[in-house]
């Protein structure tokens, strides 16, 4: 019996591309999959949508009606859509674009699978159907936040910290590494405060420990860590485990005192300082990758001026700045006054990254010379493109390496660093 054609379309962060993951695995009998298609016959479709941020509402709302009037049109039969935007707009949705067939939110996984015809299955528990290139995946370890910082809509959207029980985490992982999959990169909106609510204590210093026994991982990655009470096993871990990556992303945010406060953060300026020394200091190669807010409420020249001396000494190898936009429910947007102006914010984050350009172009510098391990992630032309343990994929810089034969997507190269620009790297293969 010839399968029914599903096109998943996802948008927005990497937990939303794992959730795609998990719902494809689910549609294991009587579906083709196909993923984030315009030129696909599939008469069904399900958008999963981002609403975190102002662009990236915008863009989920455009890829409803782009497909709502494809619906419109009779090239395709049914309309989903599922995620954060559905998660906290769902009514509002459901008024505005009548075409959908239905509304789902965030962890409606088997009320999808249901409305489409088919049925959640507990034995496929875990199971996934990959998007990304097959040697790399990305490992959601929880979901939900409990800090509630006073600018994210994220608690409001995906609800408290929910950690996923160590030992299916293990079993996700090696089922993974079982079909091809070399490089883990660990997730979840704070994956520091993963273990405390199943087990009473942070346990991801362990399950990295953990991930890197498993045969054929060879990097483990980590994102998203959340600096107040940064566990001090999560530190021992990345200096003492070879295939944990010397790299770290961990959004400060901010570092002016007044402006942490205000953003509920959780530490203050001295903490944060002294958590980018410790960890420079036992992982004296380590990474940095961050992000920053600029424009929030109240934020003053003064406090700006702080933030560009703290981006200078730092010196962070990564960096993503983000002006200040009011998300309805906030703390920040019910009890604050969003008091600085647009093109004030657009400028201070456009200064940010201009310091940042010389930093970046300076660290890529000093890499000159040096070989290092790559992953070879995909060809371009006449250019095999991979990364180092330093860079994570589609997020930072690249690796350009003259294509060779002996070279495939999913393999490790040995590579000299021969040329560095401001954001990517040359190599030749040794």
């Amino acid at each position: 019996m010839q399968k029914q054609r599903i096109n998943i379309v996802t948008l927005g962060c990497a937990k939303n591309i794992v959730d795609s993951e998990h719902l494809a695995g689910q549609l294991a009998e009587g579906w083709e999959v196909v993923y984030d298609s315009d030129s696909t016959d599939a008469k069904v479709v399900v958008i999963n949508t981002c609403g975190f941020i102002g662009d990236a509402k915008e863009e989920s709302v455009n890829t409803i009606l782009r497909f709502a009037a494809a619906k419109e049109a009779g090239e395709i039969d049914h309309l989903f859509v599922m995620g954060c935007l559905s998660e906290r707009y769902r009514d509002e949705l459901r008024g505005e674009i009548p075409e959908v067939d239905e509304f789902f939110g965030v962890n409606n996984i088997a009320d999808i699978l249901k409305t489409v015809g088919a049925h959640y299955r507990d034995e496929l528990r875990g199971e996934r159907r990959l998007t990304t290139p097959g040697h790399y995946a990305y490992l959601k370890i929880s979901e939900g936040c409990n800090w509630g910082c006073g600018y994210c809509a994220i608690p409001l959207i995906r609800g408290k910290h929910v950690s996923v029980p160590f030992e299916e985490l293990i079993a996700e992982a090696t089922a993974l590494a079982a079909k091809g999959v070399r490089e883990l990169i660990v997730i979840a909106q704070d994956t520091t405060y993963y273990g405390l609510d199943l087990y009473g204590k942070r346990r991801l210093g362990e399950l990295l420990r953990a991930l890197c026994k498993i045969e054929g991982i060879e990097w483990v990655r980590l994102h998203y860590a959340y600096p107040a009470h940064f566990p001090q096993e999560v530190i021992e871990a990345m200096r003492d485990e070879p295939k944990i990556c010397k790299y770290l992303d961990i959004p400060l945010q901010h570092i002016s005192d007044r402006m942490l406060r205000s953003m509920r953060r959780g530490l203050s300026k001295a903490e944060t300082v002294k958590l980018v020394e410790d960890l420079r200091r036992e992982i004296p190669d380590i990474a940095l990758r961050t992000t920053l807010l600029v424009g929030y409420p109240g934020e003053t020249e003064a406090d700006f001026d702080e933030l560009k001396e703290f981006v200078a000494a730092a010196k962070f190898d990564r960096l993503g700045v983000f002006p200040y936009s009011e998300e309805e429910g906030t703390y920040s947007a019910t009890e604050l006054k969003d008091d600085v102006p647009q093109e004030v914010k657009e400028a201070r984050a456009d200064a940010i990254m201009e310091f940042q350009r010389e930093i970046a172009r300076n660290t890529n510098e000093r890499l000159v010379g040096t070989v290092q391990k790559v992953i070879v992630d995909r060809r371009e032309g006449e250019f095999w493109v991979g990364r180092t343990q330093y860079d994570s994929p589609e997020v930072d810089q690249e690796v350009l390496i003259p294509a060779s034969g002996t070279l495939y997507p999913g393999s490790f190269a040995t590579v000299r660093i021969v040329s560095a620009d401001d954001y990517d790297l040359r190599g030749e293969l040794l």
